[in-house]
């Protein structure tokens, strides 16, 4: 698999085999990393990213962009569809309680008045710094915006964000001989990269 067999030095399955299970388990990974925000999916997507760097069938790297880009789009999408039924609802929903827990009274103030002076901008750019998806999906849904005009915006920031994790992996695969030194330098680089603004909040 393109996802699990990124862990050994040497892979146990055919690539087509892998192919044919790793594009699936990607794909569901980071669509459940979407609707719940604990999973690492830029971590997921750089070790994809290295694993297709490594093979030789061609367009699998662009076969771990689309998956990843696609599922991204599709998990935001549905998340965002349950938060505007909780706003909606007298009682409000637990996806809507989630996304109010992972967006700091704060964080979301600033998001909001992002989104009032730059739009759109705002909703591309939230996907590639960490942790900034929440608070802006949140801001978005505050300001009600119809599940269209969210997906429209959202769609580039799904594009930009797997480019980015991909680049990530490729550069782990481009430096490394071994799939698995390449997958270890790129989860260890995204880890990294998500912890940064936890760090950043508990110096100031």
């Amino acid at each position: 698999m393109l996802v699990a067999s990124a862990v050994t030095p040497t892979p146990l399955l055919p690539e087509s085999a892998q192919q044919a299970a790793g594009y699936p388990t990607l794909f569901l990974l980071v669509l459940a990393g979407a609707l719940l925000p604990v999973i690492p999916t830029g971590a997921l997507v750089s070790s994809a990213a290295v694993v297709a760097f490594h093979q030789t069938a061609p367009f699998s790297l662009l076969m771990v962009f689309v998956t990843a880009s696609l599922a991204a789009f599709l998990g935001d999408a549905a998340l965002y569809w349950l938060g505007r039924r909780g706003l909606k609802s007298r009682n409000g929903s637990r996806w809507l309680e989630r996304l109010r827990a992972r967006a700091p009274e704060d964080r979301l103030a600033q998001a909001q008045d992002k989104l009032a002076a730059h739009g759109v901008a705002v909703l591309v750019l939230s996907r590639l710094v960490p942790a900034g998806r929440i608070p802006v999906m949140l801001a978005c849904l505050l300001a009600e915006w119809p599940l269209r005009r969210f997906s429209r915006g959202n769609l580039p920031a799904c594009l930009a964000w797997a480019v980015t994790y991909q680049l990530i992996g490729i550069l782990g695969g481009a430096l490394f001989d071994e799939p698995w030194q390449g997958v270890v330098a790129a989860v260890v680089l995204t880890l990294l990269i998500s912890a940064v603004p936890s760090v950043v909040r508990k110096v100031r």
